[in-house]
């Protein structure tokens, strides 16, 4: 279920990198592909969970990484982008509940005596960071399991809820599908750059697949790695229906229209007078718990971090009490990040391009250290080929975001959230 949890970003991230693209196929041609992609990935990470030669299991990225390219190098290559992943996936989340949140209450409250314009943007973020700081006190990931059953089926939800009522409605009229034009060449590739960033980002949490892996048992007659890809493809079947139909469906619908929100605003912007208030407060609402049950499953990297650290250094257990504070600190330090940088468009390239090689990349070079493939061979080509592209592709991603930033992000919405 928590996998089915970790697709937040779908209604807006697939869409705005659509927009960016030479057409509505290389849309699809790039989703296809790093779908396809992805899975081989995560294929590789549950087969590496368990070590046949040990015993060991791995049962996170970080522990992973330093079996596979040592202590040093390992923290080297995976820590920060784990960090910048978990950071801005929390920061993003803050700023998609937080605005759906205020989208909910103009919503029910628009017309009625109560006043929907009391809060702002930045307090709304506000009172969905509590919310999910509130939530983030529970202690692991089998403590969570019932939050992010609500978590999966409300991301099938509304997922399915947005693109079946756009595609009924048809398309809106000025439609088109040409790309975003850029003032130059050069800033035509850089905005196609952030484009496979942003749907490269649309696909994280290969960092968290350990840490689900090692909630189930496992012995040397029942290893988990077989309930465990069972499992993932089950969930990435769902993925798949509910991922493709809404990024296709609305960008047939919306096109170049879709607002850099995403597709939840679009739906509401152009189908406002055709919707019934219930339709689009439930759309709202299952966007919000979405992003509030996902908070806790992507800053748990981090909670484990600092809780870890203070274990090895002091040699005992960490205090309930340190525990509600470091990951409250967390937390709002993520709303302040949330309103420094609140235009997605701009900072889910970038963040995509950093924590892409996690995705991507390692995952094969992890296969290569540990399983040691016969050289030449079929599997060995396979993986330093889509290992060493993931690399490639991760630089000129970084790139084309940083660009995305610099251009329009600080330039006209530096601590200035919509």
């Amino acid at each position: 279920m928590e996998m089915l949890t970790m697709q937040p970003f779908t209604h807006f991230a697939l869409e705005l990198g659509f927009k960016h693209l030479f057409s509505l196929v290389w849309g699809i041609v790039s989703l296809i592909s790093v779908f396809i992609w992805q899975l081989y990935t995560l294929y590789l990470l549950v087969n590496l969970h368990e070590s046949t030669e040990s015993g060991v299991r791995y049962s996170r990225y970080m522990q992973l990484a330093k079996a596979a390219f040592g202590k040093r190098l390992g923290i080297a290559l995976a820590k920060l982008p784990i960090v910048y992943l978990s950071v801005g996936t929390c920061m993003a989340l803050i700023i998609i509940g937080g605005s759906t949140s205020q989208i909910f209450f103009n919503i029910v409250c628009g017309e009625s005596s109560c006043k929907a314009e009391t809060l702002t943007t930045t307090e709304w973020y506000l009172v969905f960071t509590g919310g999910a700081v509130l939530l983030s006190q529970l202690p692991n990931m089998n403590s969570i399991a019932g939050i992010s059953l609500v978590g999966a089926i409300t991301a099938v939800g509304y997922c399915t809820l947005i693109w079946v009522v756009s595609v009924a409605e048809g398309r809106v009229p000025d439609v088109s599908y040409e790309p975003v034009k850029a003032q130059s060449n050069a800033a035509m590739v850089f905005n196609i750059l952030n484009a496979l960033g942003i749907i490269s980002f649309a696909f994280r949490g290969h960092n968290l697949i350990l840490e689900i892996q090692a909630t189930m048992p496992s012995n040397e007659k029942h290893p988990s790695r077989s309930p465990m890809w069972k499992g993932v493809q089950a969930s990435y079947t769902l993925i798949a229906v509910c991922v493709f139909p809404l990024a296709i469906g609305g960008y047939w619908a919306y096109g170049q229209l879709i607002p850099s929100t995403g597709m939840l605003p679009a739906l509401l912007l152009f189908h406002a007078y055709d919707l019934t208030k219930s339709i689009q407060g439930l759309a709202s609402l299952l966007v919000f718990i979405n992003s509030l049950t996902s908070f806790q499953i992507y800053g748990m990297p981090m909670f484990d971090e600092m809780e870890s650290s203070y274990v090895i250094r002091f040699k005992k257990p960490c205090p309930w009490w340190l525990r509600v504070v470091s990951r409250s600190f967390f937390g709002f330090g993520c709303f302040f990040l949330a309103v420094a940088f609140s235009s997605m468009e701009s900072v889910v390239g970038l963040l995509g391009g950093i924590a892409l090689p996690v995705t991507l990349a390692y995952p094969c070079f992890m296969w290569l250290k540990i399983k040691k493939p016969q050289v030449y061979s079929h599997q060995w080509w396979l993986n330093w080929v889509l290992g060493c592209l993931g690399m490639g592709l991760s630089l000129v991603v970084i790139v084309g975001g940083l660009h995305a930033i610099i251009s329009t992000g600080i330039k006209l919405e530096f601590f200035k959230p919509q």
